[in-house]
């Protein structure tokens, strides 16, 4: 269990492998035969690998910019806060990565995420996939898969090891209620405010 009493750690009953998820701000690197898991509506994961070194991670962001000086002054309160972003997002993956003993030419990349899943409100999902994009390609990167935007969350189920992603939609019944979470968190962000107690979706 983490402080907040969120589980973490599963176990996969038909591969015995670790299960590792991760949530919203987070990223997670490894080199082991265990399984990385995310859930995203709008928000993005960037799954990042060098096949040759096998080392792989994940992370998940919220929103595409953050300012480095607000949330510099802000890592006493609230350290996950600066990877909410995708532009602290990227380059905290990538930096771990290479320090593990990857090297950024043989890194591969696959995207998901970025649904409009919020039935009328503001199309965040399509600008997180919009910036995604823009960074793979501004970065040189090399992309070889991605899913994004839609209207229907996803969950992720990557395999650091092998470099293989698991992608499936979420039942539309669930849809709203991780879109109102996500929503929840950037309110939180954008008025600078302690995260409090938010319930994650399992």
């Amino acid at each position: 269990m983490d402080d907040d009493g969120t589980k973490r750690f599963f176990q996969d009953r038909e591969t015995g492998r670790r299960i590792v998820k991760v949530f919203q701000g987070e990223w997670y690197v490894s080199c082991i035969d265990e399984i990385i898991s995310t859930i995203l509506g709008s928000c993005i994961s960037a799954c990042i690998r060098d096949p040759l070194t096998k080392v792989g991670g994940i992370n998940h962001f919220l929103l595409p910019y953050g300012d480095m000086e607000q949330d510099s002054a802000k890592k006493t309160r609230d350290a996950g806060l600066p990877t909410r972003y995708g532009n602290f997002a990227m380059e905290q993956l990538i930096n771990e990565i290479l320090k593990r003993g990857g090297d950024r030419k043989r890194l591969e990349v696959k995207v998901f995420g970025g649904g409009n899943v919020l039935a009328g409100g503001m199309d965040i999902g399509h600008k997180n996939a919009d910036f995604i994009e823009d960074y793979l390609s501004n970065e040189g990167l090399k992309v070889v898969s991605k899913s994004l935007r839609g209207v229907h969350p996803r969950m992720i189920r990557y395999f650091p090891e092998s470099g293989k992603v698991m992608v499936r939609t979420v039942d539309p019944t669930r849809a709203q209620t991780i879109a109102q979470q996500e929503y929840k968190k950037r309110i939180r962000i954008a008025e600078k405010q302690p995260e409090g107690d938010i319930e994650l979706f399992d």
